[in-house]
């Protein structure tokens, strides 16, 4: 048995003579996986590195898969935009996620497919955010494309502890966790409230998120039981994406807004709980979930009178469980292990709805629905020791989808159903015990909105509309190699490729379809860590991307990739009590137009922390935008119209910058 302890950058390493690894903990950065992971481009994330990452939002916390970009076009209560692999994810449709079982991608979503708000998470209240680029193992879904991350809670917080934060922009945060012991196990109790106002010139963001969890882990039927109830409840306001003419004319300057009543609300509910044994995993949840979004991005295009203000309202219950069970035989001498599973969701969704609005008020309807979606799934896989240094891995994977959606035009109201196998193959050879190679071969898949699956006609123009499939299929492949010294070096790339299938896309801005093309992608991925001494380490990550659309065209560039996602750090551990962490993160100029001539400037910002410690006290000061940057957090090439514009709109330039920079005071008491 091999067992790795990481703590925060400084590395512990035991070594026994059985091949297989049986435990494996960590609690500060990805690094000794060799022997453990499928493919090069997997990781685990721990608490000290997130404790430890000077962050401007708590979904910044999936910055921590190396290639990933995570920014934001609206207010801080939405759901932040994602890029990883070439991937404009927009809310999360080609990267799926989840926290301890529960999935957290919304489909058929008000806003859009896939849809992955991460504001309902305590970040102090992670363990470990497991995370995979591709989707080479077979209990990964739907939304996989791109990969997939596992967020686990805590079952041991490192301490009881109560934090206070201030910063500028009436910045505001408490946040106390704390266990309290019981017969067979212990309770864990967490809660946060935010409250923000933002660097805005035209509109206070009046943020209020409210966060609570309740959690029982202990002993029950030979196994370790966990149940968890976590609620959580947001309200803003938006500034959003800005034309540039606007700014270049003097009408509002980079921080202003051209409508002061955009904004939303969000809540989420849920209570789950896991079960697992020596052989058996089990889970179940049901989590309730509602939202309500006014947006603006055309402002007077659609309607000169009242402007393009739209209402976007999602309100639904989620339903659902795994089980699996894990067993070994062998094969002329060969160890296998396998693993079958099956999962089921049901997403009833009581409204989704598109509205037009004017200041919050409703003018008329667009489309509202109904929609009962369940999916079905059954996976099996095996994982076969071929020798001592040579491991494979086979897996397949069986999906059901059906979807009825009941519709205010009836035309658009029916029933659609779709199914999908997927295979996934793998094979990790071990040079030696600091070299290992890795080549992943995987098929998966997202799901469309099922609102596309049965419409017959635009909402807006009453022309036919083209349904979608209600399943796309991708395929994906990765060559890779990882090298851990186990002192002070570690090293991972991985060339990969992958293809999605021709499809359509449902837009919920719209409520219709837009078609889209197969597309393939193919690129780089490097990861660095080196530790100087017990003091001191330093990581960069790179990620390169050649993302085309499968057309014989000029016109064949993916709106919204980014080439190229870099970052770099400093961990510095002064004394025992002081520790410090800088970091730099590059993403690259996004490609805006099909044809490639428009694209956005590139964004870099440098973010640093300070931190002293006592054994029962902690203070850290927070820098973000060290620099005071003026780049753009996202950029969209798109037509709108200000007043007295043409009646056609301005083709334009639409951008949210990233905000100023701002200072943060945070203070903790630890039990």
């Amino acid at each position: 048995m091999r067992t790795f302890l990481i703590l925060s950058g400084s590395l512990l390493c035991s070594t026994n003579v059985l091949a297989n690894i049986e435990e494996i903990t960590i609690y500060g950065h990805r690094t000794g996986l060799i022997g453990e992971a499928i493919s090069a481009s997997s990781g685990v994330i721990g608490q000290g590195e997130i404790e430890n990452r000077p962050m401007l939002r708590s979904a910044e916390m999936l910055e921590l898969i190396p290639g990933m970009a995570v920014t934001q076009h609206s207010g801080s209560g939405k759901a932040n935009q994602y890029f990883i692999r070439g991937f404009n994810l927009d809310h999360g449709t080609d990267f799926a996620t989840s926290i301890d079982g529960m999935p957290i991608n919304m489909r058929s979503h008000g806003h859009g497919q896939g849809y992955t708000d991460l504001n309902f998470i305590i970040p102090e209240t992670i363990s470990t955010i497991d995370y995979q680029k591709g989707a080479y193992g077979a209990a990964q879904g739907d939304f996989s494309t791109a990969g997939s991350a596992e967020f686990n809670l805590a079952d041991n917080p490192k301490h009881q502890q109560l934090d206070f934060t201030i910063g500028e922009d009436n910045y505001q945060r408490v946040m106390a966790l704390g266990s309290i012991g019981i017969a067979n196990g212990k309770i864990i109790i967490a809660g946060e409230w935010q409250g923000y106002d933002g660097p805005w010139q035209d509109i206070n963001e009046d943020v209020d998120k409210k966060n609570a969890l309740v959690r029982y882990v202990g002993k029950a039927w030979d196994g370790d039981l966990s149940v968890t109830a976590m609620a959580y409840d947001n309200s803003w306001n938006s500034a959003d994406q800005i034309p540039q003419r606007a700014v270049e004319q003097s009408i509002i300057s980079a921080l202003g807004s051209l409508d002061t009543t955009v904004g939303g609300s969000s809540s989420r509910y849920s209570l789950s709980a896991n079960w697992q044994g020596q052989h058996i995993k089990a889970n179940a949840y049901v989590i309730n979930y509602d939202m309500d979004l006014f947006s603006n991005f055309s402002y007077f295009l659609n309607d000169p009178i009242n402007g393009d203000q739209f209402q976007q309202v999602d309100s639904r219950t989620i339903s659902g469980g795994a089980l699996s069970y894990q067993f070994a035989d062998t094969l002329a001498d060969m160890l296998i292990q396998h693993t079958v599973g099956v999962e089921y969701r049901r997403d009833d969704i009581d409204q989704v709805g598109l509205y037009n609005t004017k200041q919050r008020q409703r003018l008329s309807t667009v489309r509202e629905d109904a929609v009962d979606e369940a999916s079905y799934s059954a996976y099996w896989q095996s994982q076969v020791n071929l020798s001592q240094a040579l491991e494979a891995t086979f897996g397949v994977r069986y999906d059901y989808f059906d979807a009825d959606v009941d519709s205010n035009n009836s035309i658009n109201s029916g029933s659609a159903d779709d199914d999908l196998v997927s295979f996934k193959a793998s094979l990790n050879y071990l040079f030696n015990d600091n070299l290992a190679g890795y080549a992943n071969w995987g098929q998966s898949y997202h799901s469309n909105d099922a609102r596309g699956a049965t419409i017959k006609q635009d909402p807006v123009t009453l022309e036919s509309a083209d349904k979608v499939d209600l399943l796309v299929q991708s395929n994906g492949a990765e060559l890779g190699l990882r090298y851990f010294d186990h002192q002070r070096f570690n090293l991972s790339a991985a060339l990969w490729w992958l293809s999605l299938d021709s499809e359509l896309l449902f837009v919920g801005d719209a409520g219709n379809t837009e078609a889209s093309d197969a597309s393939k992608r193919y690129g780089l991925e490097l990861s660095a860590y080196y530790w100087l001494n017990d003091a001191l380490s330093l990581d960069a990550e790179a990620s390169f991307t050649h993302s085309r659309l499968d057309i014989d065209s000029n016109d064949d560039r993916i709106e919204g990739a980014v080439p190229v996602v870099a970052s770099t750090g400093i961990n510095w551990h002064i004394t025992q009590q002081w520790q410090s962490s800088l970091r730099v993160r590059h993403i690259g100029k996004r490609i805006l137009s099909s044809d490639g001539d428009k694209r956005s400037e590139p964004l870099t910002v440098i973010n640093g922390l300070v931190s002293y410690q006592q054994t029962h006290w902690k203070v850290g000061l927070e820098l973000l935008n060290i620099f005071d940057s003026t780049d753009h957090d996202i950029d969209y090439f798109y037509t709108s119209r200000l007043a007295g514009e043409p009646i056609e709109g301005v083709e334009d330039n639409h951008f949210h910058p990233i905000e100023p920079r701002t200072l943060r005071l945070n203070f903790s008491l630890l039990f």
